[in-house]
């Protein structure tokens, strides 16, 4: 299929495309790598009046660490992360991750802020921020705010960004020393979406877990650090997920995995604490 028509504006500047989206609001669309907006035009999921296309916004292309905090703008693509010599040392969750998140060449063309923003319940860099209770900058031409994972992703693909927002960068804090983290995923083929991935970071007696590809938006938990205590604080966190049968995986499976792909993740996070 062709997308319906729409008109296209290549914003040289923050300004430009924040008064598009001001005049548009829900009619406009942002473009970054185009790895989720492109198919959804083509299936005619989307019916946006304008895209507004960013990647030739200078302060979007950055990437800074200050402060303890790793911030992304919007334009930053996913390879240009995943090449970086420090993000092992920097953010280890997020090295993990981005090696599952589709294949090279969407990863060459995708953004970080884009999957954010796209929200998809089963993709890979929603569930590390959720897992590192990273945060989301929005920003219209009234205002910016920052969000944080738990707030922003409110549903199957819904945000709490508003029609004439964007999401300008985000946050990820920066690891710290005594923390482990640890990413694993269950798919069909590696670059498919997971039937759930898990996300674990462990620091002393705290214990974060995240899953992905069950609930309509990532999910976090504290869980016990006590291995008797863990398997039963996995099976209550199973069930409360709601997992439901689809054309990839029965609920039962689902649940399972969230038991021993939980246990598993935790476990290395906790060897790999440094």
């Amino acid at each position: 299929m062709k997308p319906a028509r729409f008109d296209y504006v290549r914003a040289e500047s923050a300004d430009e495309a924040l008064e598009m989206l001001h005049q548009e609001g829900g009619d406009a669309r942002v473009l970054a790598g185009g790895q989720s907006l492109l198919p959804m035009l083509n299936m005619r999921l989307a019916r946006p009046a304008v895209v507004v296309d960013i990647m030739r916004v200078p302060e979007w292309r950055k990437v800074a660490h200050e402060g303890g905090v790793m911030r992304i703008g919007a334009a930053v693509r996913q390879a240009e992360i995943e090449r970086d010599p420090e993000l092992k040392k920097r953010q280890p969750l997020l090295a993990a991750a981005l090696p599952w998140v589709g294949h090279e060449q969407t990863r060459s063309r995708g953004t970080v802020c884009g999957s954010i923003a796209h929200a998809d319940p089963s993709a890979e860099l929603p569930l590390v921020l959720t897992a590192l209770g990273g945060t989301v900058h929005l920003r219209s031409r009234r205002k910016a705010r920052g969000v944080s994972a738990d707030e922003f992703f409110t549903g199957m693909m819904a945000t709490a960004k508003a029609d004439d927002e964007m999401v300008e960068a985000v946050s990820l804090p920066a690891a710290k020393p005594g923390t482990g983290y640890a990413f694993r995923e269950v798919a069909r083929r590696h670059g498919d979406f997971a039937i759930i991935a898990c996300a674990a970071v462990v620091n002393g007696s705290s214990v974060r877990l995240a899953v992905g590809g069950v609930a309509d938006r990532p999910v976090a938990r504290a869980m016990p650090a006590d291995p008797k205590q863990l398997a039963a604080a996995l099976d209550r966190f199973a069930w409360e997920l709601d997992a439901r049968d689809d054309l990839h995986a029965t609920a039962q499976y689902r649940r399972e995995l969230v038991r021993r792909l939980g246990m598993a993740v935790i476990e290395e996070a906790q060897r790999c604490r440094v």
